[in-house]
């Protein structure tokens, strides 16, 4: 359904103000941002409940979204957008949909990054897109961090967190030995005295990728509970990367290291 916005004060568009970057409602709404984002979106498998867009957003894209199951679009001007989100927008088209439900343990793939206490949205969104982006396609992470479909981490991601398949743990400890009971092979990721350098790596069959906090790194606690801690060989003198730059560099070798 076409609704052509006379008024922007109505209960249905009040969402896409009041739903923040880290917010999900009883129903695990979320709301996405830009046509690039919105787009992947809509090729998946996810509940739509609206999309708020300019007329020029629909213009172009309108064969393409008169194929999806989209029960209401909201249309109105840029300047309008704005004064309903309340802020600057840079783009022509937000979504609200409803969050996947999160995939049990033992329907995820051979490949998995798992992360233990990241705190940016901006790392979980990049660390999905390099992960989609190379072929890793389960995505581990603790309750307490940012979620793949929060709306920063989504923008960031450019939308690809949708094509992971995503649980959420509650304790890493347990996760940890729920995983190595399966039949995976858990390396963490750290700047340890004893670590085996990337290079070096034998990298099983199953295998999951853990990286730690952006500053504390993994505890010792953790570390002794996974199978093998793997490092990156960096120069004398430079301690660590980013943490999303290290996971990309990480799994694009445990890819192609076999």
């Amino acid at each position: 359904m076409i609704i052509n916005v006379s008024d922007i004060d109505i209960a249905e568009l009040e969402i896409y103000k009041n739903l923040r970057d880290a917010a999900f409602r009883s129903d695990n709404s979320f709301i996405a941002d830009s046509p690039k984002v919105v787009n992947i979106l809509l090729e998946q498998d996810i509940e739509v409940k609206s999309i708020l867009a300019t007329p020029e957003y629909y213009d172009e894209f309108k064969s393409f979204l008169t194929t999806k199951n989209i029960p209401k679009i909201y249309l109105t001007s840029n300047a309008e957008m704005q004064k309903i989100v309340g802020h600057r927008v840079h783009h022509n088209c937000m979504m609200h949909g409803v969050r996947p439900l999160d995939k049990p343990l033992d329907e995820l793939g051979d490949k998995i990054i798992m992360l233990d206490n990241i705190t940016s949205s901006e790392n979980v969104g990049s660390i999905a897109r390099s992960a989609a982006a190379l072929g890793v396609d389960s995505y581990l992470l603790p309750k307490e961090s940012p979620h793949p479909f929060s709306r920063r981490s989504l923008r960031v991601s450019m939308g690809h967190s949708s094509l992971l398949k995503t649980h959420i743990y509650d304790d890493v400890k347990e996760a940890i030995k729920n995983l190595q009971k399966s039949g995976y092979r858990v390396y963490a990721a750290e700047v340890k005295e004893n670590a085996t350098p990337l290079s070096k790596l034998q990298v099983a069959q199953k295998w999951v990728l853990l990286m730690g906090h952006e500053g504390h790194g993994i505890a010792d606690e953790i570390l002794a509970l996974c199978d093998e801690v793997v490092t990156i060989e960096m120069q004398e003198g430079i301690k660590s990367f980013n943490v999303g730059v290290a996971a990309s560099i990480m799994m694009y070798q445990f890819l192609h290291q076999r």
